[in-house]
């Protein structure tokens, strides 16, 4: 098949083409064009002779982009993340476009990162390296707590959430857990409880739960209000999941005791890319920025060597089901009806 791949970076490609190089030959054989800009209703037209595209997390696929790509002859969208929330599904069926997506890859990533910046942002280690670069060695404003003993609300135990609620297990943490769909096997390592207790009893929130109409803005001006004073939230899923307007009102009052972001809600166009000499005109992030108790990285917690080559070896098995007619065990079905 001929694939359009869209908002592709070096690695997306040195992964892929490793992937290409390493398959054996009587496997169906795919031709991908790499493409620098993200997929929106300006770049739709970079589809043109293409069979499939393959998009990412930030790539627009409404209903406009949709269209454009059916007509372009565009049978199939394959993701090179978990998340779809980008995909107007309704639409894709409407148009007869299907779309398969990369459920696991490495949880073990996303959650050792969600963790890293839990213990960053507590013990002040960002902080501490500059200062100890400037050849400051004062423990001034340093000061942290101890994870072991306190409670860790882990909002979603899909297969990121229990691995997250291991590693905190591990650190002799309490955990209290929430999610639609209820997991026996992990009710050894922690209690399920209703969302409100969670957060009322949290010394720290981790949100590891899909974005869709029931969760967006699932920590909200209540939400936060609901939560311990000087509790931390971090967010490793998507960037709707939290209202970062009411976060920063609860930072400045002094409620929220810290705020760790790997995801941002409009961070289309300004994750992923090099703005260094650029002015930042997205007056939320900037003012997120400015407090000393918040943490952003930008979109890597599933970025590993481990999680890039599953990633598109199950890009390329999608492709290869697809195009053999046999079931796409990834495929993206819409069950909003």
């Amino acid at each position: 098949m001929k694939v359009a791949c869209f908002s592709t970076k070096s690695y997306d490609r040195q992964f892929i083409d490793e992937a290409l190089e390493s398959r054996d030959a009587d496997l169906p054989q795919h031709e991908f064009r790499f493409l620098k800009p993200d997929l929106n209703r300006d770049t739709v037209v970079l589809a043109d002779e293409s069979d499939a595209i393959c998009a990412f997390v930030n790539d627009r696929l409404d209903r406009e982009v949709l269209e454009a790509l059916k007509v372009a002859g565009i049978r199939f969208v394959v993701m090179r993340c978990a998340g779809f929330n980008n995909i107007d599904l309704k639409a894709a069926a409407d148009f007869g476009i299907r779309a398969a997506r990369v459920p696991k890859y490495s949880p073990y990533a996303v959650a050792e990162h969600a963790m890293g910046l839990l213990l960053t942002l507590n013990r002040k280690i960002h902080r501490a390296y500059h200062r100890v670069r400037d050849n400051n060695f004062s423990l001034e404003g340093l000061i942290g707590f101890d994870l072991h003993g306190r409670t860790v609300g882990i909002v979603g135990t899909g297969e990121i959430g229990k691995v997250f609620t291991r590693i905190a297990s591990g650190f002799g943490c309490r955990c209290l857990m929430y999610d639609v769909h209820t997991d026996p096997a992990m009710e050894s390592l922690g209690e399920y409880v209703s969302m409100e207790r969670l957060l009322a009893e949290s010394d720290i929130v981790s949100l590891h739960c899909p974005l869709n109409p029931h969760t967006y803005h699932l920590i909200d001006a209540d939400a936060l209000q609901t939560m311990k004073p000087g509790a931390i939230v971090v967010n490793t899923s998507r960037g709707g999941l939290v209202d970062a307007a009411a976060a920063i009102k609860c930072l400045k009052s002094g409620h929220l005791g810290g705020l760790a972001l790997d995801v941002y809600e409009e961070e289309s166009g300004l994750f992923f890319n090099d703005l260094s000499s650029q002015i930042i005109q997205d007056d939320v992030l900037t003012r997120l920025m400015t407090f000393p108790n918040v943490l952003i990285t930008a979109h890597q917690a599933f970025f590993t060597s481990d999680a890039m080559r599953s990633i598109a070896m199950t890009t390329l098995t999608n492709l290869d089901c697809f195009e053999s007619g046999q079931a796409v065990e990834n495929e993206i079905v819409d069950r909003s009806e």
